[in-house]
């Protein structure tokens, strides 16, 4: 018979029954006693809805969340052609957008990464997911006059997807270890790819179906304001690095120290500033690619340039689907390939992270080769580029993990997500737009010419993933050193109970 803490029987359960923890452990069950009573109707909801909490539950629903943030992020990318001919902005003021967006994204991350190490981190997440669902709508009733209050807009539900990129990692590790955070991890994150490329899908249809492209904006907030109210009933605040020791931690460090620390964990820093070149590529061809490809079928002579209320949205249909793909792909064997690596080498994960990069590289630059000739081409090369790129997302947070002690693990998380904006997506859909801009006005405004400008600018993606695959090659070469640093400072950070001085 299971035991409620407040003294009540749980219906249900055996006296040979035994509980799991979050950890992991198992515990015998408690027997019957005479002291115990009746659950009352409320206990008894009560208690099935603690049942309720399991991890793989609690994993499912971040990462249902995580997909819905991502999904936010990228159904303006999905109709960006019709937000350019509604406000009549240039390509740079289109980019400024998503760059807006990844500032305010950025700034807000180290000061949820601070409060995630602090206090209640499910209760950061509901807020944060209730706050972006609520500007997100409001935003689509802005009036054409006013794209200053859009882009503003942007900025606002950046800072409210930052609370859960920042903070909801961590929830994960503190619930499962070694291959199960692999495999949990690898689900999270493939949440990044996935919700992007259904952004692209909502926000066409979306349009589509209503005949205007503002009702794009008005689906992702139901689903958000759904996935706050999940996280609040259904997901445990385990305690920080119960899954890594069955022992409470006894010391907490300052901030100020864990800066230091951070900065001085060279696999840490490096993995960061791959992280920042993947950013850049992702945030440059979440924003340009379909819009590129529409400009090539314009020179084809396959489509005309749109003139209409209601743009085309087939491109960003198609590119939403394969996003999806190899999104699923891309996580799937880089969770497998990182397991059978990690058999014969320790230093896998950043090893397999910087062969996906450069292969990457290889084939993004081939879009810009086949585009004017062959979009089915460009497809199939997006398609493989892709799913290389996408390969290390799961293993890059995994990395954090095995380096970083659990108390500052939400304070890396936010630092890492700050400087892969800063130096990634927060400049790279902007910086892509002013040399198109640029490059159009050195030269006759053709439609040739205005594809061509795009490509050129889209061309120095393929140089950041090649510098991006020589900084995880980096991280390999520190990686065995720093997580054997980070397994001696948490068995310092932490006292067996039997150990404690009185």
């Amino acid at each position: 018979m299971c035991v409620e803490s407040d003294g009540c029987e749980i219906e249900g359960c055996s006296s040979s029954d035994e509980v799991r923890t979050l950890s992991g452990s198992m515990s015998p069950g408690l027997k019957s006693s005479p002291d115990l009573h009746p659950c009352k109707p409320g206990q008894k909801f009560r208690a099935a809805l603690l049942r309720c909490r399991s991890p793989a539950a609690a994993a499912g629903i971040l990462s249902f969340g995580n997909v819905l943030n991502y999904m936010d992020r990228y159904t303006v990318a999905g109709v960006v052609q019709d937000i350019q001919r509604h406000y009549e902005q240039t390509d740079s003021g289109v980019g400024l957008l998503q760059t807006v967006f990844i500032c305010s994204f950025m700034v807000a991350a180290p000061i949820f990464g601070y409060l995630g190490d602090r206090f209640n981190r499910k209760v950061i997440l509901s807020c944060g997911i209730f706050f972006w669902s609520i500007v997100t709508l409001s935003s689509s009733f802005i009036s054409k006059e006013y794209y200053w209050l859009f882009v503003l807009s942007r900025g606002l539900v950046g800072i409210g997807e930052s609370s859960y990129s920042s903070i909801s990692p961590t929830i994960i590790g503190d619930l499962f270890t070694n291959n199960s955070r692999t495999m949990m991890l690898s689900v999270f994150y493939l949440a990044i790819p996935l919700g992007s490329g259904l952004g692209y899908i909502l926000g066409s249809s979306a349009k589509v179906a209503a005949g205007d492209w503002h009702w794009a904006l008005r689906v992702s907030p139901v689903l958000g304001i759904t996935a706050g109210t999940l996280i609040l009933v259904f997901v445990p605040e385990p305690k920080r690095g119960s899954a890594d020791q069955m022992v409470r931690i006894k010391t907490r460090t300052s901030w100020c120290c864990d800066m230091k620390a951070l900065a001085k964990n060279r696999s840490y820093v490096f993995s960061s500033l791959a992280s920042a070149a993947v950013s850049f590529a992702t945030g440059a061809f979440g924003m340009w690619i379909p819009l590129y490809l529409v400009r090539a079928q314009v020179v084809q002579k396959t489509a005309e340039a749109c003139t209409k209320e209601v743009c085309s949205s087939t491109d960003s249909l198609i590119f939403g689907a394969i996003t999806c793909v190899t999104g699923l792909l891309g996580v799937v064997i880089g969770a497998a390939t990182t397991r059978l690596c990690r058999q014969r080498t320790e230093r896998a994960d950043p090893l397999v992270c910087a062969v996906s990069m450069l292969g990457s590289a290889i084939f993004i630059c081939l879009i810009f080769v086949v585009a004017k000739k062959s979009i089915v081409g460009a497809y199939v090369c997006i398609f493989i580029g892709e799913t290389l790129l996408f390969l290390n997302w799961a293993i890059t947070a995994d990395i954090l993990m095995f380096v970083v002690i659990p108390t500052r693990r939400a304070t890396a998380v936010a630092f890492q997500s700050f400087t892969s904006h800063l130096l990634g997506d927060a400049g790279s859909p902007y910086l892509i737009g002013l040399i198109s801009d640029a490059l159009q006005q050195s030269y006759a405004k053709s439609a040739l010419w205005r594809f061509l400008s795009l490509g050129y600018a889209l061309m120095l993606c393929p140089f950041i993933i090649v510098l991006g695959g020589m900084f995880f090659l980096a991280t390999a070469l520190f990686f065995l050193d720093d997580r054997e640093k980070a397994e001696k400072q948490l068995s310092q950070l932490t006292r067996p109970p039997s150990s404690v001085k009185v």
